[in-house]
């Protein structure tokens, strides 16, 4: 597509067009809308210096990536059809239907920031810093481990502060930069994704493993949210791309004209914003050291505890995918020094460990794995999976799971967050939570009988749903009755 067909096409479609239709809007609606463009998802003033192309770090940053973001006004093409069209998806806008809604008064900028979270401002200020690292040219950096896009990002002295991980580019997203899910694909299609999960809801997975393991006061998660970014690293088709670059053009050479797009800049991505860790190795790494050498029995204690929260974690949750190089292990050894006039050791700083439990995308199954593989938990074959869970572990979480209004208030947290999806199925997202009520029960009468992490897996698939109320004839809805069936269909094979 040639850079004249590109700038016909956003000309056309982008462009406010005060005389179509019998236009009759006041003047003062276009003039709220040219005291504002928006520059890569972020707001500028009409005089800021990024505005202008000066390169310089802007010092007034407004961000607009909202679920309610600015609609155009506009009764041509919006950018969110031009992106449909090309096979995108728009972010954060409310949709222009053809009714007649395109008329409809400019919402306020409060009611349009996405990324904000007033009741975390230390997450909020991350956010915050890397939107501004963005804009200062400080950009994500691709992780190539792994099989999707994933990103470190950075604050502004490029210091890496989280990990990204866009939907579109998740392992089996159309957008993934990783050629090996494409080659599984196209060789393997038979085995192709994962038949118990929801397509492309990583995202809502990280997040909500987060969810959960805060709630549960478990603290092996490292803090994940849903955010929206820009960046030009990011993986994004070649229109998005031409579209960005001639919009920049117009802007530059007719600023008055330019000033009336619904957006300069590539759209935003949204995916999960998962804090990141120092300090921390794979926990292959650790457990082979252990072998050679042994912890102490105070560290081995410690390491026992922090061992089961992932446990009773994945297993809630359903993790479909915890091998040893998916969760982290930080070990500080004792610092000891020498007292040379009595020959004794004197410890400088105890030993500690503690786990983080990172990549947690595939999980919350709408059914128990029954197709090819059983995806079992790998730490399952660890000698602590064959010790009894401890008290300390009982008293943390027998108390919460045993109550059922709590079970309720975390199917509700996480039903606002799986919400935020466009392709949210109602009745699917009630099938995950069967699940999870299931695992719940399972690991309650585990805690209370005495079993290991061994046995808890071994249970039998429990599925508990919620019963169908049809008293109100044809129309059916969903009571809070509740029925428990179990699952027999097994996979075919078990060990993978």
């Amino acid at each position: 597509m040639g850079s004249i067909d590109i700038l016909t096409e956003v000309m056309s479609g982008d462009l406010l067009d005060k005389n179509s239709e019998g236009d009759s809007r006041k003047e003062t609606s276009v003039t709220e809308v040219a005291d504002i463009h928006q520059y890569g998802g972020g707001e500028f003033s009409a005089g800021s210096d990024s505005a202008t192309g000066n390169g310089r770090c802007r010092s007034e940053y407004k961000r607009s990536i909202g679920e309610n973001s600015l609609e155009s006004i506009s009764s041509g093409v919006s950018d969110d059809g031009l992106m449909q069209a090309a096979g995108g998806s728009s972010f954060g806008r409310g949709r222009i239907s053809s009714s007649g809604r395109e008329h409809q008064p400019l919402l306020k900028l409060d009611e349009c920031n996405y990324n904000n979270f007033p009741n975390d401002p230390g997450f909020n200020d991350l956010v915050r810093q890397t939107e501004v690292a963005i804009e200062c040219g400080i950009l994500p950096e691709r992780i190539y481990q792994g099989s999707s896009g994933s990103y470190f990002v950075k604050n502004n002295s490029g210091k890496t502060i989280a990990v990204f991980k866009p939907k579109d580019e998740e392992p089996y997203g159309r957008l993934n930069p990783k050629w090996t899910k494409w080659l599984h694909k196209i060789c393997c299609p038979c085995c192709f994704g994962r038949s118990c999960l929801v397509p492309n809801q990583g995202y809502l997975s990280e997040a909500g493993a987060s969810v959960v393991d805060q709630k549960l006061q478990l603290n092996v998660v490292p803090k994940t949210k849903v955010v929206g970014l820009i960046s030009e690293t990011f993986n994004y088709i070649r229109i998005d791309r031409e579209k960005a670059r001639a919009k920049r053009a117009v802007f530059e050479r007719f600023p008055t004209l330019g000033r009336r797009f619904h957006r300069i800049g590539l759209p935003p991505k949204r995916g999960s914003f998962q804090l990141f860790v120092e300090g921390y190795k794979d926990a292959e790494y650790w457990l082979r050291r252990f072998e050679t050498e042994p912890l102490t029995e105070t560290v081995e204690k410690q390491f026992q505890l922090q061992f089961e929260r992932i446990v009773v974690l994945d297993y809630i949750i359903r993790n479909t995918d915890r091998g040893n190089d998916n969760w982290l292990i930080k070990y500080d050894k004792p610092e000891v020094k020498e007292t040379v006039e009595d020959q004794e050791w004197n410890v400088v700083k105890s030993p500690e460990i503690k786990v983080a439990a990172i990549d947690n995308g595939l999980a919350f199954p709408f059914k128990h794995p029954d197709s090819w593989r059983a995806y079992p938990y790998y730490w399952a074959w660890l000698p602590c999976a064959k010790v009894p869970f401890s008290q300390e572990i009982k008293d943390l979480v027998l108390p919460k799971t045993s109550d059922m209004n709590f079970v309720q208030d975390l199917c509700d947290d996480l039903y606002l967050l799986f919400n935020q999806d466009k392709g949210f199925d109602k009745q699917m997202f009630e099938n995950q939570m069967g699940v999870l009520r299931g695992q719940i029960l399972n690991l309650n009468q585990a805690l209370k009988d005495g079993r290991t992490p061994v046995q808890l897996v071994q249970m039998p698939s429990v599925i508990i749903e919620r019963s169908i109320d049809a008293s109100g004839g044809r129309f059916r809805t969903l009571s809070d009755n509740f029925k428990q069936r179990f699952q027999y269909d097994t996979p075919l094979f078990s060990w993978c």
